[in-house]
């Protein structure tokens, strides 16, 4: 696979550039290879996303310093927009959503199609809202892959008037306020000469008609609330903050517009013996002081089932045995992590007189003498046991 580009290259920006001028310059190649304006080119949508990346990175003061530090690898796998991890890929539709929410309005749509200030340009594109819920995974489903039904609430076509709005018998009107083009011009003239904005229409909302009987089940919205059942088919490897995106499944815009989208988010929970570190999942496993002396087999937990693993003769307390491929699987390539097992010696708290005997004989022992300068494990039994 291609590596990436720069995302400093990419904007044609400097490392000590401003985010004024980040922006600005992100601004421009956006308005350029917007995938509005170049329909069915390929390439200007891969440079659109490109370019929208590479500002999500550098807009974000941490993860701007995370990317100069650590490169590519410092801002995660597929970098993402917001507060998500970008498992899903950076696509064309993360990168509108990202482009329109900081320069989404009113004028944009002039500049994208080169209207100018004196033309409109017509009804606006409606789309609803999308939605965000997170779903809690545990270390087992995320080692696994998992497939969960949800029910999500959002809201629905309304039935009755089948998302138009209107009551039945009725029909939709140019809208008067702004005489059908969704916008509304408003020209001031100050000491400095003329000022002319432009906003969307707060009659139409933008669509340039307007109803004036709109159905009772609805009021007008064309569309009601309701709950659909989704099936996510979440595979291995995924970590908090990863996300995935169903197509449609967010809110109905009103009046027959576009769905939004269903953003779901990833939560790992807290797991009672593994703790996860990136693919690897490391564990402390408790062994007698006998077994790290004599050595032997033991049984151990992984994600996957019970593990036979071989504790050396002589083993100290600290030392980390490997189960390899017994971690979380890579999610954007084959393999998995390992498994790290920190043995702890286990020291009895109480002893019975025989027990208490048998240990102080051995402690006097010269083989059971430790390095000068080491603590090991008999040392401490002979202050635990006052020998």
């Amino acid at each position: 696979m291609a590596s990436k580009r720069d995302y400093y290259e990419i904007l044609s920006v400097s490392r000590s550039s401003t985010e004024a001028e980040v922006k600005s310059a992100y601004r421009k190649l956006a308005l350029k290879y917007h995938p509005d304006k170049n329909p069915g080119d390929k390439s200007a949508e891969e440079k659109f996303k490109e370019a929208t990346e590479a500002y999500e990175i550098l807009k974000n003061p941490e993860k701007r310093q995370s990317y100069d530090q650590f490169g590519h690898a410092g801002v995660g796998q597929g970098a993402g927009f917001g507060n998500y991890g970008g498992f899903s890929g950076f696509d064309v539709n993360d990168a509108l959503r990202a482009f329109m929410r900081d320069f989404g309005g009113g004028s944009i749509f002039d500049e994208l199609f080169g209207m100018g200030g004196s033309s409109g340009r017509g009804h606006q594109r409606h789309r609803g809202e999308d939605l965000r819920i997170t779903i809690q995974l545990s270390l087992e489903e995320i080692a696994k892959g998992i497939e969960k039904s949800v029910k999500v609430k959002r809201l629905v076509k309304c039935e009755d008037c089948n998302g138009s709005g209107v009551a039945a018998g009725s029909s939709k009107i140019t809208c008067k306020q702004c005489g059908g083009n969704g916008q509304v011009r408003r020209i001031t003239r100050t000491f400095l000469g003329t000022v002319q904005q432009v906003s969307t229409c707060g009659s139409c909302r933008g669509t340039g008609e307007v109803i004036p009987d709109p159905c009772k089940s609805c009021h007008g919205d064309g569309r009601i609330k309701g709950e659909n059942t989704v099936k996510l088919n979440i595979p291995a490897g995924v970590s908090s903050g990863n996300y995935m995106t169903v197509d449609g499944m967010g809110n109905v815009a009103p009046q027959s517009g576009e769905p939004g989208d269903l953003v779901v988010v990833f939560e790992e929970e807290e797991h009672d013996f593994f703790t996860r570190q990136e693919d690897n999942v490391v564990c402390e496993f408790p062994i007698s002081f006998v077994t790290a002396a004599l050595g032997g087999i033991v049984m151990v937990r992984t994600l996957f089932g019970e593990e036979q693993i071989k504790i050396p003769a002589g083993t100290q307390g600290g030392k980390v045995l490997v189960l390899r491929g017994k971690g979380i699987p890579h999610l954007h390539r084959s393999g998995k992590g390992d498994q790290l097992i920190q043995i702890i010696v286990w020291v009895p708290t109480k002893l019975s007189a025989e027990e208490r005997q048998l240990l102080s004989e051995l402690a006097k022992k010269e083989n059971m003498t430790p390095p000068e300068g080491n603590r090991t494990f008999f040392e401490k039994l002979r202050q635990t046991l006052g020998v």
